[in-house]
């Protein structure tokens, strides 16, 4: 708000800023003007309480001067009526609202022609949840249609078209227009919608809603000055990555299209948790984008260009074959070639809905605001624009700044479950990892949906599942799930306990040991595999069957929970047994079986007993093979296994300790007739 007072002091003479002062506490203004014409001329008392309205600057203009907050003047050149006027059209010069209609509206809306069907107009509004759309003609807006008028049209099953049902009129804002001027326009017509047009060429850009107008007043301070994190995400950058992504941004500028770092990346560079996996969204073309980086760089493209994404392959780049080295410096400045990532993943702004609860959504181009609308949870909703001069400029249109900040976990609309109900085990997540809460209501809305997860297909949960199997407090969030009813809600089978949890703990804490020969390549994997077999370990062999048939595990890991799961129900029976039948028993197991056994087993002894089999057993080798054998005249055949069994299983038992000791016993083998075929 700006002030302009004026008053006539005649003959009187004296200095006029208490006035200025007064009037200023008692108001409250962004900027107050106070004009006062005395005998000496007219006195110019200016203050400003913002940093986005420069008094001094106006003063200046005046003769007069002072510093951006406060500054003063005196005009003998001119009436006090022309000093008026003249000063009003500074003003609207000068100072410029701090949060435009540009600013808040979403861009390239979804318009309707006179003649669409009220029923195409339903299904519309149903499949994106538009309250209401612009109807235009020949490029001009010409009214709005409202969701209550569709609904009571139908309510009444009159098949009109939009022309016939929407509120006529030609309400429009302009893209610099203020929330000011917004806020009258929708008081006086009455709509919730209103078109956003450019002023040269009357072209409809946008639309501004009353939510929109809404959110603007409740931060405004927060969206007036965006916080711009592009220092921040060069120094936790590598500098092959950071160079790479100026390039990037380089190319999106001059196609102009918007470019954008979103989610999970930008939500952890706030949290001081960078990563280097980022998704970048285009408000424009991601396909296109991703050619032209081709042509210009190398590299090679795979598009979908029905889904809007593409992926850029930087496999030859890496190796810094096919291009001079000042175009691979260009990429990657002076740092190695190597350092840039395998690839980097584009995806066209869109907007999704779901035919019914539980589907996969149905995916359309649009803007960033509304793709950011598609996401799970307000945290995961900012994104960081990099192109031209918006680069660092940090876009939160759904509250997610506020959320991470007061540590929340909390959905973007009451439906968010029931469209996705993978997203309860995200939440419990996010929960776990960054130790925030479940908004209350979202709770609420997460728990009605449990339901749901039965419906949900098994390669679905257990791709949230093995997400959560790889975190380093995944124990916490089993807890959590199990607490909340979420894993009895994907299989009456899935229990959880501290016997349970102590294992799980352990496969987080600990890696296993290089004698059990599991790869350290695929840590991850490792983890999610042993979880997931420890967990089924201990059930009847029908409830395990039940609950990998609800998961769709592959073939590989069900076989290793099976062989896991009867080794440890045999483990007590094995104590005692020579080694060699120890051998026989466990020597076509996946080591990973053993190893879940070993970290299952209730007893030292038989955890030293697995470790055993593991570090010396299983590595006994003899000294003879076919070849001796083929050499001392016996024919090749099934006696060849029986001879090297048996040999084996003397060192292995202790009767053979030297290879004396293995001839002889060869020898005798072979002038008894060697049995057993």
């Amino acid at each position: 708000m700006v002030i302009l007072a004026a008053a006539d002091a005649g003959s009187l003479d004296e200095e006029f800023s208490s006035v200025a002062h007064k009037l200023r506490d008692l108001l409250d203004p962004d900027a107050l003007f106070v004009l006062i014409a005395t005998r000496g001329g007219i006195q110019l008392v200016a203050r400003s309480t913002s940093s986005n309205i420069d008094v001094a600057e106006i003063a200046a203009q005046f003769g007069g001067g002072g510093h951006d907050r406060a500054a003063a003047g005196l005009i003998k050149d001119r009436s006090l009526e022309e000093l008026q006027k003249e000063l009003i059209q500074v003003l609207q010069d000068t100072i410029h609202p701090s949060i435009t209609v540009f600013q808040i509206m979403s861009p390239r809306p979804q318009l309707l022609s006179p003649d669409t069907p009220v029923e195409e107009a339903a299904s519309r509004m149903q499949r994106y949840g538009y309250e209401g759309y612009p109807v235009v003609s020949d490029g001009k807006v010409v009214g709005l249609l409202t969701r209550r008028a569709v609904d009571r049209a139908l309510a009444h099953r009159l098949h009109l078209n939009a022309a016939s049902l929407m509120e006529a009129g030609q309400h429009t804002v302009k893209p610099d227009d203020s929330v000011d001027s917004l806020q009258h326009i929708m008081t006086e017509t009455g709509w919730g919608q209103i078109p956003v047009v450019q002023p040269e060429s009357g072209e409809i850009i946008g639309i501004v809603t009353r939510t929109d107008l809404i959110k603007s007043l409740a931060l405004q301070p927060r969206i007036a000055g965006r916080q711009n994190l592009g220092n921040r995400l060069e120094a936790v950058l590598p500098v092959a990555r950071f160079s790479l992504l100026k390039v990037v941004s380089q190319v999106a500028y001059k196609q102009r299209a918007a470019l954008y770092i979103v989610g999970g990346f930008v939500r952890d560079l706030l949290l001081e948790r960078p990563s280097l996996d980022f998704d970048l969204v285009v408000e424009g073309d991601a396909v296109q984008l991703a050619r032209a980086l081709v042509r210009q760089y190398g590299g090679r493209v795979t598009s979908h260009a029905r889904f809007g994404t593409a992926k850029w392959h930087l496999g030859e780049l890496r190796a810094g074959s096919g291009l001079p080295p000042e175009r691979i410096q260009m990429l990657v400045g002076q740092e190695p070639a190597s350092d840039l990532p395998e690839s980097l993943d584009f995806v066209t702004a869109r907007t999704e809905f779901y035919t019914h609860p539980t589907a996969l959504p149905t995916v359309e181009r649009g803007s960033i605001k509304l793709d950011l609308h598609r996401r799970d949870f307000t945290i995961n909703t900012l994104a960081l624009r990099l192109d031209g001069h918006h680069y660092g400029e940090l876009h939160d249109y759904w509250g997610g700044l506020i959320d991470l900040r007061h540590g929340v976990v909390r959905v973007l609309h009451s439906l968010s479950f029931v469209d996705d109900p993978t997203r309860i085990l995200r939440a419990v997540r996010f929960e776990q990892r960054f130790n925030f809460d479940i908004d209350p209501r979202t709770l609420e809305l997460l728990h009605e949906a449990v339901p749901l997860l039965t419906r949900v297909s098994g390669d679905r949960i257990r791709h949230e599942l093995d997400h959560i199997l790889i975190e380093d407090r995944s124990a916490n969030m089993l807890a959590r799930l199990d607490e909340l009813g979420m894993l009895s809600g994907i299989h009456p089978d899935l229990k959880w306990d501290e016997w349970l949890c102590n294992r799980i703990e352990a496969i987080t804490s600990t890696k296993p040991e290089p004698e059990w020969g599991l790869k350290d390549s695929d840590v991850s994997s490792i983890r999610s595999d042993l979880s997931y077999i420890v967990w089924l370990i201990r059930l009847p062999l029908g409830q395990a069957k039940n609950a990998i048939s609800r998961l769709k595990f592959s073939a590989e890991l069900v076989k290793t929970i099976l062989s896991a799961r009867l080794l440890w129900v045999d483990l007590p029976g094995l104590e005692g047994l020579p080694p060699s039948e120890l051998v026989d028993r466990l020597k076509d197991l996946p080591l990973l079986a053993i190893y879940a056994a070993y970290l299952s087993s209730g007893t030292e002894s038989q955890r030293e007993l697995l470790r055993i089999y593991v570090t010396k057993w299983k590595n006994v080798q003899i000294t003879i093979n076919g070849h001796d054998l083929q050499t001392l005249g016996l024919p090749p055949g099934p006696q060849y296994r029986y001879v090297l069994d048996t040999i084996r299983n003397a060192w292995l038992d202790g009767v053979v300790t030297s290879e004396e000791e293995e001839r002889d016993l060869l020898q005798k083998l072979i002038e008894g007739g060697i049995k057993p075929s």
